[in-house]
This record gives C-alpha cells, sequence and structure tokens, in this order.
C-alpha cells in the first residue's frame, strides 16, 4: 500500500469511525485526480484522491454548490480535508451515459431519451447557474487550448515538422475561431459535458448525474452543447446531431431574439472545431506527458468532426486539408508505435 493510500484510509477511518469498510477504485479521469468507491453499512460512497501539490479541490467544491443552488444532478460534498486534498462525496452510480449509448443504435428510444435528459439539465444549468466569479472563457484561454493541438499532436505525436506558412495559417484558423466563439452569448460553461461524465441516474429520475465540473466558466452558450452531441467518445449521423442541436435551439430561443438557427448552427459547429483541435492535442499531451494510452484511439473520431466541416466553412479549408493529409493518413500508425 502506498503511502498516498494510507493517509487516504487513515482519514476515512477517522471520518467514518471504523475501519469497516470497502474501499475499490472507481475510476480515473485525465487529470491527478483518483476516485474510489467506498462501501460501508450497505450504502455506497465516493472518495476522491486529489493531491493537493496538483490538484486544487476548491474550484470543485464552489461548483458543486452553485449547481446543487438549482438542482443539477451532482455530487454532494459529505467531509473534505482540503489540506491533504480528499473530499468523501455522495455516489451517484457506475453507469455512465457512454456505457448505455454503446449498446443502442440511435434509433433506439432510449438513446434519444438520454440525449433529451441530458439537454434539459444543460438548458436549466446555462439559464439558472450563478456565474459570478467563476473564470472567463476568454481569448487568452481559448488560443492556450488550440495551441495544445500544434504543440502535442501535430508537433510532439505526429512529427511534423511545421513550415511558416503552415504556423501562420494555424495562427489565423486559432484567431478566427476565437473571435467566433466570444461573439456568442456567455452562460455558464461546464466545459467537458460529455457521455464520460454524465451518469445514469440509478434512483429511477431522468436528470443525469453530472460529474467534472471543476474547470467551470462562463463563456459561448454552444460549447456544451456540441460537446455534448459531437462526443470524442462515441457518434452519431450527422442529422440526428443537427435534429437534437435545432430541439436545444427551439427551447433557449425565447432567451436570444436577435439569434437565428442558421447563426446559432454555424457557431456550434465552429466551436466544436475548436473544443477537438483542443481535445486531440490533450489526448496526445496525456500519451507524451503522462504515459496514459488510454485517449490515443480517440483522436481520430475527435478530428473527424472538424474533417466533416470541410465544404460548409471556406475559413477551415486550410486546416482540414492539414488534418486529412499529414494526420489521418499516418495517426494509426503513430498510435500503434505508442507503448504503455
Amino acid at each position: 500500500m502506498t503511502t498516498r493510500l494510507q493517509q487516504l484510509n487513515h482519514w476515512l477511518s477517522e471520518t467514518i469511525n471504523t475501519n469497516d469498510y470497502q474501499l475499490e477504485p472507481a475510476s480515473g479521469d485525465a487529470s491527478f485526480r483518483r476516485y474510489f468507491r467506498l462501501k460501508h453499512n450497505n450504502e455506497t460512497f465516493i472518495v476522491m484522491d486529489a493531491p493537493p501539490e496538483q490538484e486544487n479541490c476548491i474550484p470543485f467544491i464552489d461548483i458543486a454548490e452553485r449547481l446543487l443552488a438549482v438542482n443539477i444532478n451532482v455530487p454532494r460534498i459529505i467531509e473534505k480535508d482540503l489540506q491533504q486534498g480528499f473530499l468523501l462525496l455522495s455516489d451517484l452510480g457506475d453507469k455512465q451515459y457512454l456505457d448505455a449509448l454503446t449498446e443502442e443504435s440511435v434509433d433506439g428510444p432510449g438513446v434519444n431519451n438520454l440525449y433529451q435528459a441530458a439537454m434539459r439539465e444543460l438548458v436549466l444549468m446555462q439559464q439558472q447557474t450563478d456565474t459570478n466569479n467563476i473564470p472567463a472563457y476568454d481569448d487568452k484561454l481559448l488560443l492556450q487550448e488550440m495551441e495544445l493541438f500544434r504543440h502535442w499532436l501535430l508537433q510532439e505525436h505526429i512529427g511534423l515538422d511545421l513550415t511558416v506558412e503552415t504556423q501562420t495559417m494555424l495562427d489565423e484558423v486559432f484567431k478566427f475561431l476565437a473571435n467566433e466563439a466570444l461573439s456568442q452569448p456567455r452562460v455558464f460553461v461546464h466545459r467537458d459535458y460529455h457521455s464520460r461524465n454524465l451518469m445514469i441516474n440509478g434512483m429511477g429520475g431522468a436528470n443525469p448525474g453530472v460529474l467534472d465540473f471543476q474547470d467551470a466558466v462562463e463563456g459561448p452558450f454552444t460549447y456544451d452543447l456540441v460537446s455534448l452531441l459531437k462526443d470524442c467518445y462515441v457518434k452519431w449521423p450527422a442529422q440526428q446531431v443537427r435534429d437534437w442541436a435545432n430541439n436545444f435551439f427551439a427551447e433557449i430561443t425565447k432567451e436570444y431574439p436577435d439569434i437565428d438557427a442558421t447563426q446559432f448552427m454555424r457557431w456550434f459547429d465552429l466551436m466544436g472545431v475548436q473544443r477537438y483541435l483542443k481535445a486531440s492535442g490533450i489526448f496526445a499531451r496525456l500519451y507524451h506527458r503522462d504515459g496514459k494510452t488510454g485517449y490515443l484511439a480517440d483522436i481520430p473520431r475527435t478530428l473527424s468532426y472538424i474533417v466533416d466541416l470541410h465544404d460548409q466553412y471556406p475559413e477551415l479549408q486550410d486546416l482540414v486539408e492539414l488534418i486529412q493529409d499529414q494526420v489521418m493518413t499516418s495517426i494509426e500508425e503513430v498510435n500503434k508505435s505508442c507503448v504503455p
């Protein structure tokens, strides 16, 4: 047993006043946090282990309280030790949306029901969550995220020697995408609202459990929707995605009388490009910096959402050609060479 795990067990035994419990891994994520499921007296809880030198629990607690205040189904914080980086949380279950989505076809009623529930939760989150004093999704952050694509995916992972012309093209596309994002109405943004962070409600309710919200910001109103519908981990037919997106817009359109469906879909598509540049770079970084190979297989799917827009937005033509000609053609072989 590691020293860190010994510290965690000591804290738990003092917190719940017994050593009579079971602790088993629940999940990890793309950070230094770890999660355990605690079983005690026929009840289950989640324990977050967030080493203070690498993770800050305060944003998690702050955002959880904001979301609970508007009845979003997030974990309740039962006990906390910020000095050691331990949290005891309520358990939202062990079945991710992704588990159910991969078991059914898009035509099945279960899939549509799950997405409708997630979109209803998103409307509530956007319209009622307090955004006072949370970070802004500003130009600097948007551009920093897209730089992950250039550095970690193109240069470190694929090994491209980028020409001055290509560097300039990327600079221009990144600025274009940031400007489009900043022109949108601003709302609460979860920032990672997708099938691995949504849990099937085991209590019989329709509203999903929502996880991994600690990096929330105030930003573009299409961000979480495109994250949900153009998911890095499961892909649906383009027409189905557009139908869902249009249904969402119909729910919120009264809040935005000066925005029509065409403008909304343009923002939706272009916001997705920004997200998938970031996500593909993060997946590559997780391997090269952190030794995690599990996300490499998701890179082609993630980038396919950008390629799908090849004939819709002239501003993206050079970026799409770069991805098609220099990334998609080699990514499979590059990934095969990566050793855990």
